[in-house]
Formats: structure tokens, sequence, C-alpha cells
């Protein structure tokens, strides 16, 4: 079975309301989803149709945003934190396994 490739659709851009192909705008950013992380495209009902043009302005918009490279920097402290106390855990759950096989080991050796 064959996959075709999308084909662009043409109707009104809902920003300069001329008839182009239209994508549907995503923002690039990620955030937890929380009110104080949603930027002012996540928080609309409908996300607008735009033309290549009228998205590479909101996308030029988006990368120069400081509360949403704020909030990058946020999401990013939040997850080398995250990946810190999961690395400790780790190491921790390993040495608690090496400390108890070793235990166990040498019970074994001095019941023989």
């Amino acid at each position: 079975m064959d996959a075709k490739p999308l084909q662009p659709f043409e109707a009104y851009c809902d920003h300069c309301h001329q008839q182009r192909p239209l994508f549907l705008y995503e923002p690039d950013h990620g955030h937890l989803g929380a009110g104080m992380y949603s930027c002012r495209w996540c928080m609309r009902d409908k996300q607008p149709l735009l033309c290549v043009r009228c998205w590479g302005v909101e996308k030029e918009r988006e990368e120069n945003d400081p509360s949403i490279n704020e909030d990058a920097d946020t999401m990013r402290q939040i997850c080398e934190t995250n990946a810190r106390i999961i690395a400790r855990e780790e190491a921790a759950a390993h040495a608690d396994k090496a400390t108890c096989d070793a235990i166990a080991q040498a019970t074994e050796e001095r019941s023989s």
C-alpha cells in the first residue's frame, strides 16, 4: 500500500485573508500545560490556519518572545533536575543491590 504525500489545501489565511496554501500553526515549544506556561497560541480555542508568509511571521514572534524563552529555560532546569534525581536514585538502588548480593554471598559461604 503506497502512502500518498500530503497535498496542501488552499483556503483563506486567518491572518492575511488571502487565498493561499495553508498550514495549521503549531507553536514549537514545550511547556508543562500549566497556566503559567501557556502562551497566547496555546490558550486559543481555535488555532489559526496560516499561509507560509504569515506562519513565518508568527514563528519569528514566537522565537523572539522573551516569556517563551524563559519558559524554555525553566523547563530545561526542571528536566535536568529530574534527570539528576533519577540518576541518584538508580545509583542508590544499584548500591543497595550490590550490598544485598554481597551479604547473600557471605551468608552462603559461611553456611557451607
